[in-house]
């Protein structure tokens, strides 16, 4: 305990109440707030007089609160003082003692007491900063990660999201599907970089900005311009980008036309095997020519799940080592997964559960990024 003092009288007699009692409590004495900055580190409770020669009534509790709010602070006040003492606890003191007024058990008693209340309310304020961070989580969670608009009983869309397990920050990561009025469906991953409140309010006002150009039945290209101006506007940085893939899936559900913005393509399961779906690469959102959006048709046969995904799928360890898994691993572990007969309808929600759990047994365990993985399938059952 630090006690912060400068009438010697005083201190002699808090340190004889403390031995009276057997206080199992190392004092330590000095007679300024300046004397004390140079200690505090190694104190769990301060014992506070107000009148120090270097501080005026309530600055020694204020300085104590806005530096050294770990702290536990008891006031130490003459009697002229005591309604003083008690505005003193309203600043943020634990407790506060009259001199004269005071024995060696009370005050052992005070000082004890003033050290768990501290912990308690640092315990209750932990909490109450845990549940607004998770409340505030799933509001962007709900944005992020929406129900899909699909009304064709022919086509299957299954989803996983993770937050990545190393830290508590919500990332960027989006998706979203939306069956258009012509009867195309469009499909959207994307990922914002970095991690916090921010990049996932930036992936939120992506999503929905997305799905009201689709609903609005503008031409991909301007979907995708117009996503760039709103990130472009959004961006609490400039350096921020966000990757994003999108597939466009014909009213046949046997053609699509396929985006890749800075993004890993898509994999696609048939009959024959797993592969990638291609197209011209171009930079992620935020950076290049906004109005450039080159794409590939891409032919997707008549039973087919396409697997898109973001790159904390891909980005987890393989083994001890630096070596990552990266898209033609993701290719193999997914070729390895397969059940027999797929793709078949039902068999998608299996599939994703068993890769991202062989992705997280390579890595050793939970992976450092978010991931985000959207599987549509069409056809019928498995001949």
């Amino acid at each position: 305990m630090l006690l912060i003092e400068d009438d010697d009288g005083d201190a002699l007699l808090v340190e004889e109440l403390l031995i009276d009692v057997g206080a199992s409590v190392e004092l330590q004495h000095v007679r300024s707030l300046a004397e004390a900055k140079t200690v505090l580190p190694g104190a769990v409770c301060v014992l506070l007089d107000l009148g120090l020669p270097d501080t005026h009534e309530l600055d020694g509790v204020r300085w104590l609160q806005e530096h050294r709010p770990e702290v536990a602070v008891v006031v130490l006040t003459g009697l002229a003082d005591e309604y003083l003492g008690e505005v003193a606890v309203r600043a943020g003191a634990q407790d506060y003692l009259v001199k004269g007024q005071v024995d060696g058990q009370l005050l052992n008693r005070v000082i004890r007491y003033a050290i768990e209340r501290l912990r308690s309310e640092e315990v209750q304020r932990e909490l109450r900063e845990a549940r607004i961070y998770a409340e505030e989580n799933t509001r962007l969670e709900r944005g992020l990660l929406p129900s899909p608009l699909v009304s064709d009983p022919g086509l299957r869309v299954v989803s996983r999201y993770s937050p990545g397990g190393q830290r508590l920050l919500l990332g960027g990561d989006f998706f979203d599907v939306v069956e258009a009025a012509d009867g195309w469906v469009h499909a959207v991953v994307g990922d914002v970089c970095g991690h916090g409140p921010d990049e996932a309010a930036l992936g939120v006002s992506m999503r929905v900005a997305w799905r009201t150009m689709v609903l609005a039945a503008r031409p991909m290209a301007e979907v995708l311009t117009t996503l760039d101006q709103v990130f472009t506007h959004e961006r609490h940085k400039k350096a921020l980008f966000t990757t994003l893939t999108m597939l466009s899936v014909d009213p046949t559900r046997t053609t699509a036309r396929l985006y890749l913005a800075g993004h890993p393509p898509p994999l696609i399961i048939t009959p024959d095997g797993v592969g990638l779906l291609e197209a011209p690469l171009r930079p992620p959102v935020g950076i290049g020519d906004r109005e450039w959006w080159p794409s590939s048709e891409v032919s997707l046969g008549g039973r087919w799940s396409v697997l898109m995904y973001t790159d904390g799928l891909i980005e987890g360890r393989i083994g001890e080592g630096s070596t990552r898994l990266d898209v033609d691993g993701l290719v193999r572990l997914v070729e390895s997964a397969l059940p027999t007969g797929y793709p078949a309808p039902g068999a998608e929600e299996g599939l994703l559960d068993e890769v991202i759990d062989r992705v997280r047994a390579l890595n050793g365990g939970d992976l450092d990024d978010d991931l985000a993985v959207l599987a549509l399938a069409a056809g019928g059952q498995a001949r």
